[in-house]
């Protein structure tokens, strides 16, 4: 059996150790590949849960390891953790301790109610589980430790414990059988445990050499893009993550993708964060479906970027639709819109002028005076402010058709007056432009429809990228040694609504090129619009400006869009 692969040997050892347990098969996955990468598992749920019984199964997976276990309680001392004084050393004014078959001498440990631990054990359990090394005496001294599954009913209280917390990679909630499994709970005899084959069993060598691989396997860009995101997710909710951890969970991924034979982390391995990352148990679901939303996803092919693109391309359609020029006439003369509709080229007239409040302003009449007054009225303009309505009210005219004085809304001739533009204030004022769609440029249409059928295609192919994932999945998510099946359904799901976006991407992009191709064009005989078919339905130009717009660019930098 020799010629078994490395990833085929872990799963035959993984399937062996799960033999005989019912719904323990996350607890398995996380205990082995803590273990294949040096990191401790804590296990919190209440009694009788199999938590201790994983603990011994573990150690069945190694040759020639040595086991520990021990139920910590307030009245825990160091001696049962670490051993006994040595009264020799004593003697010899040593102060050591004897730790065979104690805690510093053991490769897989289980401690159970771990947070009992009090302050004489905690130092040194903590530089234990995270360095794997021993002070003993004046001595300190490397550990054989591979790995520590933790247990307690609950979790831990005190700012004091928040050390010993984080120095478990791994976590998981163990709670009882469900209802489903509860029939096959009851059909279980005895506490056999399984055989090993011992070509299965796993050596110091073996974890030398998948540490050494693991080290080799790389970290690519859509997955450190991946754990940039959930970093600041985390911060947003709240979730605290050290630096420290964030480099242990680098190095579980890189072990899982190893043993999974694969040189490079994927998106499949971080199904494992929601294990890691939380702190209360009801943070790792929402963990998980941060993750599982995320699952289509690549630095290269990210749905929400294409989605900034097309919306910044929309918004520039949006403007050109929108962008009005000024129509010029044979000449080239800009034309302007006369009060009745007809174009000119004056850019300016003669009008009714108005005060501050919009109310139109008059002339005074001759010989008028301000009433119940003698003050004639000598300037009629009033300094050339003019004279509003309710100014008007207050004087008297002289009529001499009529040969009487007339307050000015008695006068039989006010009306005509009013009305007579030579009675005005006038003033000159600006006439609006009269304004058509700009006419673009052919050579920027051609632009724009060869930069959206650039990005139609990187629509189409991430639209074939999907569809290979998802035909695909469930093989992978089988095939990988540390999901769980049940996986695939919201995996499933979460790809089919990324395939969902992506048909709605590919719809926008296509209306955002008959968008472009109806823009107005500036008149031009010299060059006609030259648009082909590409064999896949494509528009593309004869030939490319020199200058391209560069509004892909400048979305993926978060520049702004200039046209």
């Amino acid at each position: 059996m020799d010629h078994l692969s490395l990833t085929e040997r872990l799963r035959q050892l993984r399937d062996s150790l799960l033999t005989g347990l019912v719904e323990r098969d996350v607890t398995i996955r996380l205990a082995l590949i803590g273990t294949l990468a040096g990191e401790n598992l804590l296990l919190i749920g209440p009694p009788g849960t199999a938590k201790s019984h994983v603990a011994r199964r573990l150690h069945l997976a190694f040759t020639e390891s040595s086991y520990f276990e021990r139920l910590l309680t307030r009245f825990s001392v160091p001696e049962e953790l670490f051993g006994p004084l040595s009264i020799k050393g004593l003697e010899d004014d040593r102060y050591e301790r004897l730790t065979d078959k104690y805690l510093p001498t053991a490769s897989i440990a289980f401690l159970d109610e771990i947070f009992k631990a009090n302050s004489a054990i905690l130092n040194a359990l903590l530089t234990l589980l995270n360095e794997r090394e021993f002070d003993n005496g004046t001595q300190r001294t490397k550990v054989p430790l591979v790995a520590v599954i933790g247990a307690s009913n609950e979790l831990p209280e005190g700012e004091e414990l928040d050390a010993l917390f984080d120095r478990f990679l791994l976590r998981l909630h163990v709670g009882p059988v469900t209802q489903e499994g509860f029939k096959n709970l009851l059909s279980l005899r005895g506490d056999a445990q399984p055989e090993i084959p011992t070509h299965l069993k796993l050596t110091e060598e073996d974890l030398r050499h998948v540490k050494a691989a693991a080290e080799q396997v790389v970290l690519p860009d859509d997955i450190v893009a991946l754990l940039g995101a959930l970093r600041e997710w985390c911060a947003a909710e709240s979730i605290s993550v050290s630096d420290r951890r964030w480099r242990k969970i680098v190095k579980l991924l890189q072990v899982s993708a190893m043993t999974n034979g694969h040189d490079t982390v994927s998106i499949w391995d971080c199904w494992l964060l929601q294990h890691c990352l939380w702190s209360k148990p009801e943070d790792m679901e929402k963990i998980y479906q941060w993750y599982a939303d995320r699952v289509g996803a690549s630095a290269a092919m990210d749905p929400e970027r294409l989605t900034r693109i097309v919306g910044a391309w929309e918004g520039k359609l949006v403007s050109d639709e929108q962008s009005k020029s000024q129509v010029r006439n044979e000449d080239g003369s800009p034309l302007f819109k006369s009060k009745g509709g007809e174009a000119t080229t004056q850019s300016s007239h003669q009008a009714q002028a108005r005060d501050h409040n919009n109310q139109v302003l008059f002339l005074a009449p001759e010989r008028a005076t301000w009433h119940r007054s003698n003050n004639s009225i000598n300037d009629r303009t009033n300094g050339g402010k003019g004279y509003v309505y309710s100014e008007l009210q207050k004087m008297e005219v002289n009529d001499r058709e009529r040969g009487r004085w007339y307050s000015f809304d008695d006068w039989p001739g006010r009306q005509a007056y009013l009305s007579n533009s030579a009675n005005h204030l006038m003033e000159e004022q600006d006439i609006p432009p009269l304004m058509e769609p700009t006419r673009h440029k052919l050579a920027y249409i051609n632009d724009c429809v060869s930069n959206v059928a650039d990005l139609l295609s990187e629509v189409e192919n991430y639209q074939a990228h999907l569809k290979e994932h998802l035909e695909s999945l469930e093989i992978r998510v089988l095939k990988h040694l540390w999901l769980t099946p049940d996986f695939v359904k919201p995996a499933t799901e979460s790809l089919q609504e990324t395939a969902k976006s992506v048909l709605c991407l590919r719809e926008r992009t296509e209306r955002l090129r008959c968008g472009f191709l109806a823009l107005p064009q500036e008149d031009s005989v010299a060059a006609p619009l030259l648009l082909n078919e590409k064999p896949n339905g494509h528009l593309a130009t004869a030939s490319k400006p020199d200058k391209k717009l560069t509004i892909m660019t400048a979305v993926e930098k978060n520049d702004s869009v200039e046209a």
